[in-house]
């Protein structure tokens, strides 16, 4: 898997280029701004992008706002946001773009390699990755026509786990219900939210997720 890294910090930089090769991931480029970053995507078109929120000139938001640049010019371009901030500004343009392939992970939450690789690659692969807290700080900016209204409480919950990137099964094991109930409740979800079936499950999923962190 090709993957262009946007930190600033120069030893947590290299410390994401010598873990993602050691797992066989080909680092593309490593950058520490903004502006480097978009015209890394821009030339490589990578397969992820592993970007920190904060970076020069002003560290507030740099990063996810060169995200947004860069998924302008290429499209759909899957992003990694990978930081110790929950900024929902310029996340909230990220999450626009039906087209998914977007997560947003916490640093000093990030507490296992292999999920974190598994998250990469459900990002690479379309889907959406997001830490519970990121998806608690965009909940707070609910709209008042809450698209969710007609979901249950549990079915609420299912598609809460479903934006952290978790899979039908781990879903049923975090509830400990039977898969059968999973997916009956996914199925549910996607008819209230208007998800019709000719859209492809997977398709369906990512909506399902960006209508919920959007709502």
């Amino acid at each position: 898997m090709r993957v262009v890294v946007a930190d600033d910090a120069v030893l947590i930089r290299s410390g994401l280029v010598r873990l993602l090769e050691e797992f066989d991931f080909e680092v593309l480029a490593a950058v520490g701004d903004g502006e480097a970053l978009v015209k890394a995507i821009a030339t490589h078109r990578p397969d992820v992008s592993i970007v920190d929120v904060r970076m020069p000139p002003s560290f507030t938001d740099e990063g996810l706002r060169a995200a947004v640049e860069a998924r302008s010019q290429v499209p759909g371009s899957p992003v990694m946001i990978l930081s110790q901030y929950v900024e929902v500004s310029y996340a909230d343009d990220l999450l626009a773009d039906a087209r998914g392939a977007v997560g947003y992970l916490l640093k000093d939450r990030v507490a296992d390699v292999e999920e974190f690789l598994d998250g990469l690659r459900r990002v690479a692969s379309g889907g959406t990755v997001f830490d519970p807290q990121v998806v608690a700080q965009l909940m707070v900016r609910r709209r008042r026509d809450d698209p969710l209204a007609s979901l249950t409480p549990r079915e609420r919950e299912v598609l809460g786990l479903m934006a952290e990137g978790k899979s039908n099964p781990a879903i049923g094991r975090e509830l400990v219900v039977t898969d059968g109930a999973v997916e009956k409740h996914v199925r549910s979800i996607f008819n209230k939210l208007g998800l019709h079936a000719d859209d492809g499950d997977q398709h369906r999923r990512v909506l399902a997720v960006l209508t919920y962190l959007r709502s």
